[in-house]
This record gives structure tokens, C-alpha cells and sequence, in this order.
């Protein structure tokens, strides 16, 4: 959208919050960047340059504004669209796989070499993978900084950056402010005090309408006891994060998500953001789901009631696969219940001072190991969950951010007991492809005949073509129309 020079500009003078995280508006006169909503006057358009991320503007010399803070804006939906090379490097930058394995640790996770993945990158986002993730660094440090009060070494530390005058450097370059001027500048704003130095409170911005009732209803109505809880007016759940484990806080709020993470170490906080927003889907461009889906004379009706719906997704793609497998042919009740057994046997446990959740949910690795007899289920799921658990901890099935949706589709069909349901709910939920479709899902179906579509499978599919490539929020509408506790916001 940053060549488009005449859109650009019409977004940025009519200062459009639906544009933020799509480009990024440079001033030449300034030598700062903003997002589309800046609340500043607009410069003139002679003035300004336009560029696809904010690592390509801090790349070209441009620091971020200091009063849009451009470079907290939502995500570009593209990412969360699309399975081609590019989208999935993105995913895979945002949960901090550059940081952790370097830019030949990305090209092995998908296949590439490193120098097909920087010429796909710099002609899709101006920007290589060290630079990407360098902006990344950047906005992680400023959490950090205005969110903690920890000492500026550790801050860097956490953050990512190899050492302190790395940190200083590009802190400095990004805000035009030192870390001490951006520490002092957020003394002055009210914000919530961290009970410790491993919690970090913050907002989490989307694209505006969001309908928070499905959302956080799904989330909690499913969720497992002791590793998920809706405690206070907030979800809450445990994550296993690459350097140990965090519990997550999340609250619909006005025009943004509240979230406190607590975490065991902080160098986990870029990937622990990234997993909550894939969560929550805040990512997403509603305007152009709701603007297609309502084209459907059948489900415009449900569009206008409930306009900005989101698919939730989940903060562990393989944990999400193995409940799906629990909850085959079972009431929502039922497989809460044997996923929490498993949880209680099998999961390692973590201390919550600020709740009840009690353990991690079991990896792979670990019930794979287990003997498959000790499993209290019918003998033909067992045999589906002990293929996939076997799939997932010899990474011979990736359901991970850089996972090619295709290939994970074609891989699970060929497991055992997996038939469509359990691949489309799996592609919709834990791959996080915005097209998932579950024909054959009974809710849908009875859905489908409430509103005069059709109900077969075979004929729904078809029918469902209209609606791609958001027919994964097409089932929420769909889902919506039934009495079920999904469907509400939780007391």
C-alpha cells in the first residue's frame, strides 16, 4: 500500500487509525516517522515519504514520533493473512527466533536460504531480518524501560541487545531520546506500578470495531482448569515461553487489550506479546472481513450486530492441536475435563501469586514419552494422540508461527483419527488461517439451516467459497447464532 502515493496521503490528512501498522508516513523536514493517525497537523505532502515498516524508516534515518508512537501500532494484517514466505518470516521475527538463532536459525525453520529471505523481505518491507528485528528490539526495550524500574543493563539484556552501548545506540537513534529521557518522560504519565521486576503491564492496540463477547466468551468457556482461568474481568492463562514460562493477563478495555505478563525471564517478553496478540487476533483488519462477509444478504444481518468479531487462537499451537484431538466427538464440558486430568498428571507446575493456575499444559516431548496405556481415553483417540504427540516432539509436524499451512493441513489428515473437523479447527485456532472452515462442525451446520444455507458438507463448502478469505470468521458469526457460553462475555 506505500506505493499507492494519493491513498497514503488521504489517509494521513484524514488522520485514519484503519491505516496504522499498513505503512508508516516519514517527514523529510523532521526526519520523523509517525503512524497514519498521528494527531499532529498533517505536513505537506511534498514532505512526505511513505515506507512499508517502521524498520524501513529507521533504516533510511527517521526516528519514531515521539507523541503517535508509531512504533507501538498494531501489526500489519498481512502477516496473519497470508502463508508465503514473507508472512511466515514475520511471524517468526515477531516471536524473537532472530534473537534467539540469528538469521541462518530463520532460513532453516523455513527452508530457505538466508539470502533468499533478505531479498524477500527488502522488496516486500525495505527491511532485512536484522533490521526487523533490531525495530523489534527497540520497541521491546521501551516497554521495559517505561513499564519497570529495571536497571538500564538488565533492560538491555532482556531486550536483546548484545551490550549496553548497542542499547544506548539504537535506543537513542529510534526515539531521539536517551533511555534515561524516555524513563523520566514516562515518570509523568499515570501508570499501573509492577508488583515485581518480572511483571510488565502495557496495552495491546488493534483496528477498531473489536467485539470482545466471542472473543474472550470462547476463551474462557474452553479453557482449562489450572492452566486457563477468567478471574476479575480477565482472561488469564500460563505460557511456555522459549527462556522458562509466563502467566498472561488479558482485559477488553476501551480502544485497547490490557495485558500483564508475568514472566520468569524477561527476554521473553517480545514472544510473549507477539502469542497474546496472535491470541486475540488483534492483528486482523475487521473492516475488510466485515465488509466482505456482509455482502452475503444471509449474513449481513449478523455482521451488523456484531461487527469486529475475531477468531481466537491460542498461545501454543500444539498444545491447542492435542485438546483438539481431547475434544473429538465430546461435549465442551467433557473436554475440559480430560484435558485438565492430563494437566494435573503430566504438567509441570508454576506458582501464581495472583490466581489459580497451578501448571504449564504438558509438551509433546513429555507425553510422548509416557506409556500410552496410562492415557484414560477410548483406545481408538489414544492411538490419535500418541501419533500426533510422536509428530509434534520429533518437529516432524510444525504448527509453529513459520509453518506452511498447506503441508500442516496435508500432514495431520495422514495421521490416524484426524479426519476435516479436526484439521479445519486445528488450521483455524492454532495455525491461525483466516480461510478455515469446519463444514462439518454441528453447530455450523445448524446454523446454516437456520439461516436458509445449505447443510451438507459438501454444499455448504461451496456455498462458503463467497466468503473467502475470512471464512474462519464466518464460523464465528455462524457459531454466534446458538446459545452457548462461548458466545458471551463472561460475568
Amino acid at each position: 500500500m506505500h506505493n499507492d502515493v494519493d491513498r497514503c496521503v488521504r489517509a494521513v490528512q484524514s488522520k485514519d487509525a484503519r491505516f496504522d501498522g499498513w505503512f508508516f508516513t516519514a517527514v523529510t523536514t523532521t526526519r520523523i516517522y509517525c503512524r497514519p493517525s498521528c494527531p499532529v497537523v498533517p505536513p505537506k505532502p511534498q514532505n512526505m515519504t511513505f515506507y512499508p515498516s517502521a524498520a524501513a524508516a529507521q533504516q533510511a534515518g527517521f526516528r519514531a514520533c515521539k507523541r503517535c508512537r508509531p512504533d507501538a501500532s498494531p501489526g500489519s494484517p498481512r502477516w496473519n493473512e497470508r502463508a508465503d514466505l514473507a508472512a511466515r518470516a514475520m511471524r517468526l521475527i515477531a516471536d524473537g527466533v532472530v534473537d534467539r538463532e540469528g538469521v541462518p536459525g530463520l532460513g532453516a525453520r523455513l527452508g530457505y536460504s538466508t539470502r533468499q529471505i533478505e531479498r524477500q523481505l527488502v522488496a516486500e518491507l525495505g527491511a532485512g531480518p536484522l533490521a526487523l528485528a533490531r525495530a523489534q528490539r527497540a520497541q521491546t526495550a521501551r516497554l521495559l524501560i517505561e513499564t519497570t524500574p529495571l536497571p538500564m543493563g538488565e533492560v538491555a539484556f532482556a531486550a536483546g541487545f548484545a551490550g549496553i552501548r548497542a542499547f544506548n545506540d539504537t535506543v537513542r537513534e529510534v526515539f531521539g531520546l536517551s533511555p534515561s529521557e524516555l524513563r523520566a518522560r514516562a515518570a509523568g504519565r499515570a501508570r499501573p506500578a509492577p508488583a515485581t521486576t518480572g511483571t510488565v503491564s502495557l496495552r495491546l492496540p488493534y483496528r477498531a470495531p473489536l467485539f470482545p463477547d466471542n472473543l474472550f466468551g470462547h476463551l474462557a468457556a474452553t479453557g482449562v482448569p489450572g492452566t486457563e482461568e477468567w478471574r476479575e474481568g480477565a482472561y488469564r492463562c500460563t505460557m511456555r515461553l522459549p527462556n522458562g514460562h509466563g502467566i498472561a493477563g488479558l482485559r477488553p478495555a476501551d480502544g485497547h487489550i490490557g495485558c500483564r505478563l508475568a514472566l520468569t525471564d524477561l527476554r521473553d517478553l517480545a514472544a510473549a506479546v507477539s502469542r497474546c496478540r496472535r491470541l486475540l487476533d488483534l492483528d486482523a483488519d475487521p473492516e475488510a472481513v466485515d465488509g466482505l462477509l456482509a455482502g452475503d444478504p444471509l449474513l449481513a444481518p449478523l455482521v451488523e450486530r456484531a461487527p469486529g468479531r475475531r477468531v481466537p487462537h491460542t498461545v501454543d499451537p500444539a498444545e491447542f492441536a492435542l485438546r483438539a484431538v481431547l475434544g473429538q466427538q465430546v461435549s465442551t464440558a467433557s473436554a475440559r475435563t480430560l484435558a485438565a486430568r492430563l494437566v494435573t498428571a503430566h504438567g509441570a507446575p508454576v506458582e501464581d501469586p495472583e490466581g489459580g493456575l497451578t501448571h504449564l499444559f504438558p509438551a509433546p516431548g513429555d507425553l510422548a514419552a509416557l506409556d500410552p496405556e496410562t492415557l484414560a481415553m477410548p483406545r481408538a483417540r489414544r492411538r490419535t494422540f500418541t501419533a500426533l504427540t510422536a509428530a509434534l516432539a520429533s518437529a516432524e509436524l510444525d504448527l509453529g508461527p513459520g509453518s506452511d499451512w498447506q503441508r500442516a493441513r496435508e500432514q495431520l489428515a495422514a495421521l490416524p483419527g484426524i479426519g476435516p473437523w479436526t484439521v479445519e479447527t486445528i488450521a483455524m485456532r492454532a495455525l491461525g488461517d483466516p480461510d478455515a472452515f469446519t463444514a462439518t462442525d454441528l453447530g455450523v451446520r445448524l446454523a446454516a439451516g437456520a439461516l436458509g444455507l445449505p447443510t451438507t458438507p459438501a454444499a455448504l463448502t461451496r456455498r462458503s467459497r463467497a466468503w473467502q478469505p475470512w471464512r474462519a470468521y464466518a464460523v464465528q458469526h455462524l457459531w454466534a447464532t446458538g446459545e452457548h457460553a462461548i458466545n458471551r462475555l463472561p460475568a
